[in-house]
C-alpha cells in the first residue's frame, strides 16, 4: 500500500493537529488509513490511534536500519508518517535520523505544513527552499496552516503558484484546535476526556479545507518489506507496568517480544494492583513525578515489586527507573518513598532537561548487548550509588558518563531503548 510523509519547516507548525485531522477525515470517508510517527516519541503515536483506529508504530531512521524501517512500515492501509521538528532537523553533527532521511529510505513524497501566521508572499522562498535543498526528498504538496482569512488564502497561493507545487488545502485559524501541553510535550490521549469531540472538530475542519482526493493522488507506493533475521525464541513471561504513569511503551518492542513466543501481562501500579508472576517485570516511563503520592501509599504494588525482586529480573526505564529509587520529589519538593531497590534519588523541584539520542552498552542486568536509545527528562539526581548499567555514547559518538544502576535482579537508568543493535 502507498504512503505520504507530513512535515514541516519547524517545530510548532501544527504537524500534529494537520495529521490527526487528516487521519479522522479518512477514516470517516471509509478510506483504510494508519499513522506513523518520526523519531522517539510516545505521545503523538497514541493520538494517532485514537484518530484513525489502527495501531501506530515509531520509524526511527537514527536508531533503526532501513530494513527495520521497511519493515515496521509495511502493511495494507495508507500509511502517513507524522515528521519530527524541521523536515531536515536531526542528530548532530549532520542531521541523520530526520524525517528527510525516511522520506529517501522510503521513497516517499513529502507535504509540508507551513505555518503561514506571519507571512504572505514571503511563503514563496521558504517552500522554494526547502523544495529544491535536496533532490532526493520530493516536496509534492502544500498545506498552508492557521491562515487568518480567505483574502490572506489567495495571497499564499497566488505567490506560491510560480513554484509549480500543489496546495491541497488553506487551513484556517481556530483556537478550538488547540492541544495541551506539560513539560515533556501534549498531555497524553488517554487523559483527554473531550478527545473524540477534538478529533471530530479536525477531521470536519480538514475535510472542508483540504483536497483529501489530491492527497491521495500523491502517495507513493512504500517499498517491499525485506526479510529480517528471524528473532531467537525465548519465550518468557514479562509483566508491564501500564497506566498514566507508566505509558511510555514502544509498540514495535513489545510487538518483537510477542513474535519471540513471550506473554505479555499488563498491570497498573497507580491502581495499587500486585506485580503478577513473571520472569521480567518492566517498569517504562511516563510522569510518576505527577503522581508521586499515589505510588508512595499504593503499597500493594511496592510490597510485591520488592517481593518480586528477590526471584525476577526487573527494569525500569525513566520514570520506571526514579520508581525503582529510594525517593522521588514531586515539583514541590515535596520527598516520596519509593520501591527503594536501587540506592537512587531523583527530584523533579529542580529541571534540569537531559536530551538526545544515546548509545548503549550493557553486559549485566536484564537487557545486555548493545542498543540505541534516547534521553528526555528534566529530573535531576540527586543520589545514585552502585554499579552503573550502561556505558552510553552520545550521537556523535562522545563519552558520556555511565548511565543507570543495577542492583541484584534490579536495573534500569534514565535512557529509553528504541532498538538492539544486532551483531
Amino acid at each position: 500500500m502507498p504512503g505520504l510523509i507530513i512535515a514541516a519547516p519547524a517545530s510548532g507548525s501544527g504537524k500534529t493537529t494537520i495529521t490527526l485531522g487528516l487521519l479522522r477525515a479518512l477514516r470517516d470517508r471509509g478510506d483504510p488509513v494508519r499513522g506513523a510517527k518520526s523519531g522517539p516519541d510516545y505521545i503523538d503515536p497514541r493520538f494517532h490511534e485514537a484518530a484513525c483506529g489502527l495501531p501506530c508504530l515509531n520509524l526511527d531512521a537514527w536508531a533503526m536500519s532501513p530494513e527495520r524501517v521497511a519493515d515496521l512500515a509495511a502493511g495494507d492501509d495508507l500509511l502517513i508518517i507524522e515528521g519530527a521538528m524541521g523536515l531536515f532537523d536531526g542528530a548532530p553533527p549532520d542531521g541523520r535520523g530526520a524525517v528527510a532521511d525516511l522520506a529517501r529510505q522510503l521513497s516517499l513524497p513529502v507535504v509540508l505544513v507551513v505555518d503561514a501566521s506571519h507571512m504572505a508572499q514571503s511563503v514563496a522562498p521558504l517552500v522554494a527552499g526547502f523544495a529544491g535543498h535536496d533532490p532526493n526528498v520530493r516536496i509534492s504538496g502544500l498545506i498552508l496552516n492557521k491562515v487568518g482569512s480567505p483574502r490572506h488564502a489567495k495571497m499564499l497561493r497566488a505567490a506560491l503558484a510560480p513554484l509549480g507545487i500543489p496546495v491541497l488545502g488553506a487551513v484556517m485559524r481556530n483556537a478550538a484546535l488547540a492541544t495541551p501541553s506539560r513539560h515533556l510535550g501534549l498531555v497524553q490521549a488517554g487523559e483527554r476526556a473531550d478527545l473524540d469531540v477534538f478529533l471530530d472538530r479536525a477531521g470536519k475542519q480538514l475535510a472542508g479545507q483540504v483536497d483529501l482526493q489530491a492527497l491521495l493522488h500523491l502517495s507513493a507506493p512504500l517499498p517491499v518489506a525485506p526479510a529480517l533475521k528471524p528473532i531467537p525464541p525465548k519465550r518468557r513471561h514479562i509483566a508491564i507496568a501500564r497506566d498514566v504513569a507508566f505509558a511510555f511503551t514502544y509498540p514495535h518492542m513489545i510487538r518483537d517480544w510477542v513474535a519471540q513466543g513471550d506473554t505479555i501481562t499488563y498491570f497498573s501500579p497507580l491502581a495499587n494492583e500486585p506485580v503478577p508472576p513473571a520472569d521480567l517485570v518492566y517498569l517504562p516511563g511516563g510522569y510518576p513525578e505527577l503522581h508521586a503520592a499515589q505510588l508512595a501509599a499504593a503499597s500493594t504494588f511496592l510490597g510485591s515489586l520488592r517481593e518480586a525482586s528477590e526471584s525476577t529480573d526487573i527494569y525500569g526505564e525513566c520514570g520506571g527507573y526514579m520508581a525503582l529509587g529510594e525517593t522521588l520529589a514531586d515539583a514541590d519538593g515535596v520527598s516520596h518513598k519509593m520501591a527503594g531497590l536501587l540506592s537512587l534519588q531523583t527530584s523533579f523541584e529542580t529541571r534540569k532537561l537531559q536530551l538526545g539520542y544515546r548509545e548503549l552498552t550493557a553486559t549485566h542486568g536484564s537487557f545486555q548487548g548493545r542498543f540505541r536509545g534516547h534521553e528526555f527528562h528534566y529530573a535531576t539526581t540527586l543520589k545514585a550509588d552502585g554499579q552503573p548499567l550502561f556505558v552510553a555514547r552520545d550521537a556523535e559518538g562522545h563519552a558520556l558518563p555511565p548511565m543507570g544502576l543495577r542492583e541484584g535482579r534490579v536495573s534500569g537508568s534514565f535512557a529509553h531503548i528504541i532498538e538492539r543493535v544486532l551483531p
